[in-house]
């Protein structure tokens, strides 16, 4: 390797020479080695390997310099070069990821009530846990058997009914062939803290290396609680959802509308506005449907709705009806159709919930079936709001009758039904004769469809009288009882009209007068309205 001469100077020999040539081989194998596995790296280990490759290097030239000059300490600065390289690069990085590590494993323990550390073979373990209410436990920080003392945990601190399910997990050989095939896997039991039971999500994994397994323990009561709560409220959220497309089946477009702050939520399933815009929300109902009413309304109807329309008049409304409502025409593509606007009241009494629907083709066909009926004779003799027969066409009728009766011939069978709407002045007076109008209309229109094969009369405000014959005449007594049965449902559900009725069956026996018959069913009609009246 080496040898003094006679003057006792440092001598290399070849040995020597031989040696550096081998190390310098093998800093130039490292060295390559290092920069393939650099090309193939990323991030912090790219730099890691790029370190260790120039070291490797300045390591291979330094020691090219020492053989070249024994006398000179290359080799040495050389070394103290590639020690810095490494500390810089290596060491102090992984002391920096070890940092990041601490961080992340103090940042879990934050979420999680205890994480054990425990080395398969022994069972030694480490607990690091931050929550004063799992510390309650009394659990202790480190440990020399982890199975056999959770164990015994298990048996003082889970709620009794789930202590059969929980013990079978802690068992060393249980827990390796449940992670069998994936990285981990968790169950959950009750636990008793303060004497309260809280479901704990157990969490077991292997670490990188497969020597420790990481057990995590989460108190999940809360977020179990959380969850059932957002179900039920997702399942009522669902049931409004169905009962709000019920109510769609029905109208064109609802508006939910915040009675205190005027914000509203509109639902549309109809293009009833042609191309006008309809917004889904918006913060103020009444300025925003004023600016929209010249756009769309029929000029003969926006003073009407604009009244109808107003935030204090609906209020006002409101506080003594359970619902009002509105016909108006709305303007599409030059045309104009007819629409009906209803106003309800939330349960909460918090919201109106305002429905629009296109009742168009209805009107249309109201107006067709009058036109086809109606002549110049017969307008004269109906009448005007509610269409049925007016006072005029039942003096002639009662005339007509009466002349056969004074002249003895046989008259067919019959019946006169007295009619009188009640509360029509209270309606009147609180809601105005538009909501006064549309109540006697409403209790033509039950006549009507009850008494289906006869002529109805409209022989006052809000009088009526309903000429039976035929069909009608022979099943009077089962076509009264659905008259007032639904006049009854009317009054219970405080919804449609109040109609009190009486009826009387001409006599040929005893009868001379129509007017007999007509004061019969009139003083039978006044029985029934007291009857009503007693029910409020």
């Amino acid at each position: 390797m080496f040898s003094y001469n006679d003057a006792h100077e440092y001598i290399g020999e070849v040995g020597r020479n031989i040696s550096f040539l081998l190390q310098i081989a093998f800093y130039t194998l490292i060295t390559i080695y290092m920069l393939y596995v650099t090309y193939n790296s990323t991030g912090v280990e790219k730099v890691r390997y790029k370190a260790v490759a120039l070291t490797s290097m300045v390591l291979g030239l330094f020691l090219t310099f020492q053989i070249i000059n024994a006398f000179f300490p290359f080799y040495a600065v050389g070394l103290i070069i590639g020690i810095c390289l490494i500390h810089s690069f290596v060491q102090s990085g992984e002391k920096k990821e070890k940092r990041i590590h601490d961080n992340i494993a103090s940042a879990m323990a934050e979420d999680y009530e205890a994480i054990f550390y425990i080395d398969i073979e022994t069972g030694e373990y480490l607990n690091f846990s931050k929550s004063p209410k799992y510390m309650s436990l009394n659990v202790v920080p480190l440990g020399k058997n982890f199975f056999k003392e959770a164990l015994d945990g298990v048996e003082t601190c889970t709620y009794p009914d789930d202590l059969e399910y929980a013990k079978q997990f802690y068992n060393k050989e249980t827990m390796l062939k449940s992670l069998e095939g994936k990285r981990s896997f968790s169950f959950k039991y009750r636990v008793l803290v303060n004497n309260e039971p809280r479901y704990f999500l157990f969490t077991v994994m292997r670490d990188r290396n497969e020597q420790y397994l990481i057990f995590y323990e989460k108190d999940i009561e809360d977020e179990l609680r959380a969850e059932k709560l957002n179900k039920e409220n997702q399942k009522q959220t669902i049931t409004f959802g169905q009962i709000a497309e019920s109510l769609a089946s029905i109208y064109d477009v609802i508006y939910y509308v915040n009675i205190a702050d005027s914000s509203y939520v509109c639902y549309q399933t109809n293009e009833i506005f042609g191309k006008l815009e309809v917004h889904d929300s918006g913060d103020d109902f009444y300025s925003e449907s004023l600016a929209t009413i010249p756009q769309i309304i029929h000029e003969q109807d926006c003073e009407r709705l604009v009244e109808f329309l107003n935030k204090d008049n609906m209020i006002s409304t409101m506080e003594n009806h359970k619902d009002c409502s509105i016909n108006y025409r709305i303007v599409v593509s030059g045309n104009p159709q007819y629409t009906r606007l209803t106003v309800r009241k939330s349960s909460d009494g918090t919201h109106f919930i305002i429905g629009v629907e296109n009742i168009d083709d209805e009107v249309k066909k109201e107006k067709q079936h009058l036109k086809e009926l109606k002549t110049e004779k017969e307008l004269a003799r109906r009448d005007e709001l509610t269409g049925v027969k007016n006072k005029t066409a039942y003096k002639e009728l009662e005339a007509s009758v009466q002349g056969n009766i004074d002249n003895g011939l046989d008259y067919l069978n019959f019946a006169l039904v007295v009619c009188d709407a009640n509360n029509l002045k209270q309606i009147n007076d609180s809601q105005g004769h538009n909501a006064g109008d549309e109540y006697i209309r409403a209790s033509s229109k039950l006549l009507c469809n009850i008494f289906v094969h006869s002529p109805v009369f409209r022989v006052g405000g809000d009088e009526f009288v309903v000429f039976l014959r035929g069909n009608d005449y022979s099943a009077r007594h089962e076509l009264m009882n659905k008259l007032r049965n639904q006049v009854l449902e009317n009054k219970k559900n405080g919804s449609g009209v109040t109609l009190a009725s009486g009826m009387a069956d001409y006599n040929s026996e005893t009868d001379s007068f129509v007017s007999e018959i007509f004061e019969r069913a009139d003083k039978e009609m006044y029985e029934d309205k007291k009857k009503l009246k007693s029910l409020d």
